[in-house]
């Protein structure tokens, strides 16, 4: 597996990590545990070094998870995990939630749970309107100071508040949405704060869900569970209008020998040297395709192509129902 530097200060991890999330959940029931640690444990076999969890996933559940599955390999991999919504410890919700008091609180919980000393990367899963984002960094910082935190993220974070964070302390990491069909980050200054900063990018629903595989059209039925059911994107008259975007990308595999979701994620390690993509699955045969992304080397012309195509596709549904999308910066 190829590495990468996430950012200018950030650590060196493999080029494709893996997006725990869909472990405990998320896309249905999940898997059992045994078979939760043992797929992480498959990925890093395979070369994969940077995992992301959060203490919203389950919650609490895929923390737990993350850090059984890891013990073996702990000293040789990045564990991303992330605060910032307003969470109970029966498991209820309330908004977001980034007092400096509650971050304190919920990075001692999360470390007990991971079984870990430092957390590698920890990102602000949403930012708190009612929390000034200086403050916010500033106890990162003293975190970071005091060996709890090594590298500060920020999630779904707009490019000025990016920026004022960064002058508090280095930001080494910005995590959002970022494939084929969510291109917003190239638009709305995020990419350009990475670029002007020294900041890597991690790229979370890199296959759009699993649509950019090719393996979903129309007709698929959707668990209930899954949060794709409520999903304006996932609408059977999106899903159809979309497939447009799919055709595109399926041409170029085919071109290439390659699969669309390979294809889908080479086009985003193109895009920039420090953006690492975290597609998360639940099956082995899907997890050794995704890092064939790495090894897919696409010319000008093939950029050039993909880029042309896509031009000329309105995509159709917002990226996430609307309540999730009123938590995020980056619309």
């Amino acid at each position: 597996m190829k590495t990468r530097q996430l950012g200018r200060d950030g650590p060196d991890i493999s080029a494709i990590g893996y997006g725990c999330m869909g472990l405990t959940g998320a896309y249905g029931a999940g898997l059992p545990q045994d078979e939760g640690v043992a797929m992480i444990r498959a990925a890093f076999e395979r070369g994969v070094t940077m995992f992301d969890t959060a203490e919203a996933y389950g919650p609490f559940t895929n923390e737990k998870l993350v850090g059984e599955a890891v013990k073996p390999f702990r000293d040789r991999v990045t564990v991303a995990t992330k605060l910032g919504f307003g969470i109970r410890p029966d498991g209820s919700r309330y908004g977001v939630d980034s007092r400096p008091d509650h971050i304190r609180e919920v990075v001692d919980a999360s470390l007990k749970r991971l079984q870990f000393d430092t957390i590698d990367l920890l990102y602000q899963h949403r930012v708190d309107p009612n929390v000034p984002i200086e403050d916010v960094a500033g106890t990162l910082k003293e975190l970071i100071t005091e060996g709890k935190v090594r590298h500060y993220g920020l999630s779904e974070a707009s490019a000025e508040t990016i920026r004022r964070a960064h002058a508090v302390h280095p930001v080494a990491a910005v995590q959002s949405e970022y494939s084929l069909w969510s291109r917003g980050v190239e638009e709305n200054g995020v990419l350009a704060a990475c670029d002007d900063l020294g900041i890597g990018f991690v790229a979370f629903t890199p296959l759009g869900a699993g649509y950019l595989t090719g393996k979903v059209d129309p007709d698929t039925k959707l668990d209930p569970n899954d949060f794709r059911a409520i999903s304006p994107r996932f609408t059977p008259e999106a899903r159809e209008h979309n497939m447009a975007l799919v055709e595109l990308v399926k041409r170029v595999a085919e071109r290439k020998q390659a699969t669309p979701a390979q294809i889908a994620l080479a086009w985003l390690l193109a895009q920039r040297p420090y953006i690492v993509p975290i597609p998360g699955t639940t099956k082995l045969h899907r997890l050794e395709e995704n890092l064939g992304g790495a090894e897919v080397e696409l010319t000008a012309d093939d950029l050039r192509e993909i880029d042309e195509g896509t031009s000329s596709i309105d995509i159709e549904g917002a990226r996430l129902p609307e309540a999730v999308l009123a938590m995020s910066e980056t619309h």
